[in-house]
């Protein structure tokens, strides 16, 4: 065999099968081959396992779905290239032109943009209320059909709790699916509640490192094999690589949000009693308006702190003085991050809607890393004080 020749076909290596690696390899191929035509033709038919293309499974993403459905507390999962990503493959792939969908002022913004905007164009048509008023969404449901109800808890970036047992009731009173964006409580969080299908962002605190991006949707495998097929045309598929690392990176999930959750903890502690904030929106605090709805859903309260500066403090400085909280979008990393309102303000929404979302230009949301605590409180209280220098 010459080399051109060699090198495109190289020896093939096969591992005893009680030889296995401790870490599974990154099956980084798009393709897949059989030894003869018969036993392609077999997959095809359903009649044996195997792989084809990537973009359909892949033995990687394969993996880390099983571990993920786990985790949630549910039978099967698709993964996609990104988190905005398994929030509009699940709508495209549920919704149909003149269904109508109820979703909340206080959702994560290319939500709202898919559903109003990009949606709409098709005919599908929607209801925007706000996750505090569950009498109104009942209202709603009663008064016409509708296919989805798409909500967050806790809700990004100012922390509302939904009542996820009065959602559901009555969601499946009136035939209406559920669709949960759990990202935020992450996936040890309210896989006791009836919810058709749970929206991760693996970007956050699955993966950990900020390095990677990545999205779930978990659900029963009837469901979700009705959405399958729409999901590989679509094409938003998971690369190899990043499902490594994104199984790479669950390994430390529990650590981290322990380490993550009690720092938040002690962060929103310490704000609540600082002069110059004048509210911290944290479900952990006995202050928070919906703290003991969030005590009994929640094992834990998360790693992110949503407060609002008091109006002497100048909400650019304060940022701008911080050292160990960077600026930036995005959730769940090592690192600590923060992102000031302005960056944050919603768009597109009315008068009342920008009430519910309760975003204002005072507005900051904390992402709790793993440094150590005190010196993030020591952070937070030189840039407090410089807000107000």
């Amino acid at each position: 065999m010459k080399g051109p020749t060699r090198v495109n076909h190289p020896p093939r290596v096969n591992v005893p099968a009680d030889n296995r690696p401790l870490v599974a390899p990154i099956y980084q191929s798009v393709k897949f081959t059989f030894d003869s035509v018969g036993e392609s033709e077999k997959l095809d038919r359903g009649e044996r396992d195997g792989y084809v293309y990537s973009r359909v499974s892949n033995p990687t993403l394969t993996q880390l779905a099983q571990t993920l459905a786990e985790l949630q507390g549910r039978e099967a999962c698709l993964l996609t290239a990104s988190g905005v990503a398994a929030v509009n493959l699940t709508l495209l792939a549920l919704l149909k032109q003149g269904d109508h969908v109820v979703l909340f002022a206080e959702m994560y913004q290319p939500t709202r943009y898919m559903v109003r905007r990009l949606l709409a164009r098709f005919g599908i048509e929607h209801t925007m209320l706000s996750i505090e008023d569950a009498a109104a969404l009942e209202r709603t449901l009663a008064s016409r059909p509708t296919r989805l109800v798409v909500f967050e808890s806790p809700s990004n970036p100012v922390l509302k709790i939904a009542d996820i047992e009065r959602i559901t009731t009555v969601a499946r009173a009136h035939n209406a699916l559920t669709v949960l964006d759990n990202t935020f409580a992450g996936f040890h969080n309210h896989g006791e509640f009836d919810v058709d299908l749970y929206v991760h962002s693996l970007t956050k605190f699955a993966a950990g490192h900020g390095d990677v991006m990545g999205g779930a949707v978990i659900g029963s495998r009837k469901l979700l094999s009705s959405m399958e097929r729409d999901f590989v045309v679509l094409g938003a598929t998971l690369d190899p690589h990043a499902a490594f690392l994104i199984q790479r990176g669950l390994k430390t999930y529990f650590v981290r949000i322990e380490r993550q959750v009690r720092t938040a903890h002690a962060v929103a502690r310490f704000l609540e009693g600082h002069p110059v904030v004048e509210r911290v929106l944290y479900p952990g605090l006995a202050s928070h308006p919906q703290h003991a709805l969030a005590a009994r859903q929640m094992k834990d309260f998360g790693a992110v702190v949503t407060f609002e500066l008091a109006p002497r403090a100048d909400p650019v400085k304060f940022a701008d003085t911080l050292q160990l909280f960077t600026i930036s979008a995005s959730l769940g990393s090592t690192e600590s991050l923060v992102q000031p309102g302005q960056l944050m303000m919603p768009r597109g929404l009315n008068e009342e809607e920008r009430r519910w979302a309760a975003v204002t230009h005072r507005t900051m949301r904390l992402s709790i890393g793993l440094e150590d605590e005190a010196d993030l409180l020591a952070d937070l209280d030189r840039a407090l004080a410089a807000a107000c220098g």
